[in-house]
């Protein structure tokens, strides 16, 4: 485990309001299905410091963003985009929101590192995509 990550557990994080009252809602909607993903996806929504869409960093992850990252249970850098279940497509590069990997890395900005739950994750770039953004 690397250091980066022992110091920064649980980063700050940020949400875009509404996305962050529709993740709730999702969470809670799997909650007997997958209760350690709808727990994580809990927390971080609650903890998160929410804004409107338009005023959002860019540098932040949000639902339909494009994201390149570090995890320490892989080697090299894996680039994915974050999207509701229904959007899904591993072998497209679009993560579900309700994998560990796709509550992890929401809310987090270019350049964090999360450990979650029993690996570290790095933020390397993200990018956004308007017609994907709300």
């Amino acid at each position: 485990m690397n250091d980066i990550c022992k110091a920064a557990s649980r980063p700050p994080i940020h949400m875009i309001d509404v996305e962050a009252d529709t993740l709730t809602d999702l969470a809670l909607s799997v909650e007997r299905r997958m209760p350690a993903v709808s727990a994580l996806l809990l927390r971080e929504a609650e903890r998160a410091r929410l804004h409107r869409a338009a005023h959002i960093p860019a540098n932040v992850i949000t639902m339909g963003s494009e994201v390149a990252f570090l995890d320490d249970n892989e080697n090299g850098p894996r680039t994915v985009t974050l999207v509701y279940p229904g959007d899904a497509d591993i072998s497209a590069g679009r993560i579900s929101i309700l994998t560990p990997v796709g509550a992890a890395l929401i809310g987090l900005r270019s350049g964090q590192s999360i450990l979650w739950p029993d690996r570290c994750l790095t933020v390397l770039d993200v990018r956004q995509h308007p017609q994907m953004r709300h």
